[in-house]
């Protein structure tokens, strides 16, 4: 008997459909209920105003995705049993459960833990209270289990995961250059010798897809009005923490306020952290953002007032390290501007992308007579294997360097 079916409407996909039992627990279940209130993109929608979408829709794209490559890889003769297809979509639905508020903002800010790692404590809590049925997914999730394909599916080169938040991105943004393939990539996916392959005609939609992750990641996720935001989130954050260290009261939820004024001195429990971390979302901080503008503290109430306002501050991109003298100069003229707490206005950091790593894990072809090359052996297009590093200097733009 066909278990009843739950759908829901898709903009990017169309209808998704997920089976009674498990599945539709896990959706129900406040920890991913949460995930509606996590903005996917963190910042982006300063830059890109419809980029609004949550991680609630990427999980649920992404599950999709992952119900589709399980019918290709079944119908070429994978074995899948149905427990083990149950288990890599509730892996799948699950992996960005772990991840707080405004995108990575929190992460080594408040929180001391990775947002993977977050996952996985959600994971085992889910499967208690689940009598055990996620333990075969917590298996994937982690690879361990002996079927290596069904992990890569979750957290691989060519997961579920990129598959969706790719193309999901690039449609909220409107960034067209995001588009890829992903029906014809997942429709090439194979299995060979115990690897996720990709079959010979699935090539160029491959390096479509490589080059569209790097398209993105320069144009919407480390574009400097996106980094911006968040780096005056990131300092905001960490501003209020010093306040509250120091005993200053700030407005903040119960969940928030735990995060502030917990001692450093004392790492917390794991289920007192998961806890708290479960009733911490972008309301949370969206909240004491605006609270904060009006803060005694004039920094609090200057990057605050900023988020708020869209008054971000101007961040300069450079392909080596900010010249110390240059971020002296800077510093010098905030401090002018707004006193001797003004340096701490000047942030400086450095990101990096690459494209494709193959030293961790290739992407590899299945070609018709059965041998099997990495993509970056047969492919004729740049793939931009190297990292590139970026460096930045952020800072109030109503400050100008001196002249030299």
């Amino acid at each position: 008997m066909q278990r009843k079916r739950k759908i829901f409407n898709d903009p990017v996909y169309g209808f998704v459909s997920v089976p009674e039992g498990l599945l539709l627990e896990i959706i129900d279940h406040p920890y991913f209920q949460r995930l509606r209130r996590i903005r996917q993109v963190g910042m982006a929608h300063y830059v890109y105003p419809g980029a609004l979408h949550t991680r609630f829709h990427h999980a649920l794209g992404a599950l999709h995705l992952m119900q589709q490559a399980i019918e290709v890889l079944r119908s070429k003769g994978v074995e899948i049993t149905d427990e083990e297809a149950e288990a890599v979509c509730a892996a799948i639905l699950l992996h960005d459960v772990g991840h707080g508020p405004y995108s990575h903002a929190l992460e080594h800010n408040l929180v001391d833990v990775h947002h993977e790692a977050l996952s996985l404590m959600f994971m085992q809590a889910l499967d208690q209270q689940f009598n055990g049925r996620l333990a075969l997914a917590i298996q994937i999730f982690t690879d361990q289990h002996p079927k290596h394909f069904l992990h890569q599916l979750v957290s691989g080169q060519l997961d579920m995961d990129r598959m969706d938040y790719l193309n999901r991105d690039s449609f909220f943004t409107g960034v067209s250059e995001g588009v890829i393939g992903y029906d014809r990539i997942i429709k090439m996916l194979a299995v060979h010798d115990g690897e996720l392959v990709v079959e010979e005609k699935g090539i160029y939609s491959i390096e479509k897809f490589l080059i569209a992750r790097r398209l993105m990641y320069w144009q919407v996720y480390l574009h400097k009005t996106n980094v911006s935001a968040e780096q005056m989130v990131v300092h905001l954050l960490r501003r209020a923490r010093q306040l509250a260290l120091r005993g200053a009261a700030l407005e903040a939820s119960e969940a928030l306020r735990w995060f502030l004024y917990r001692s450093p001195d004392s790492p917390p429990a794991p289920d007192e952290l998961l806890r708290y971390f479960a009733r911490l979302d972008d309301v949370d901080v969206a909240a004491s953002i605006k609270a904060w503008c009006f803060h005694d503290d004039p920094m609090l109430a200057l990057l605050a007032t900023g988020l708020i306002e869209r008054r971000l501050f101007r961040l300069e991109w450079r392909s080596v390290p900010v010249e110390a003298d240059y971020i002296a100069q800077l510093q010098e003229a905030a401090r002018q501007e707004y006193g001797q707490w003004g340096p701490q206005l000047i942030f400086t950091g450095a990101s990096s992308n690459r494209a494709y790593d193959p030293s961790t894990e290739k992407i590899n072809i299945l070609f018709k007579s059965g041998r099997v090359l990495s993509i970056d052996e047969c492919s004729d297009v740049p793939l931009y294997t190297q990292t590139v590093t970026k460096y930045f200097v952020c800072y109030p733009k109503n400050i100008r360097p001196a002249t030299t």
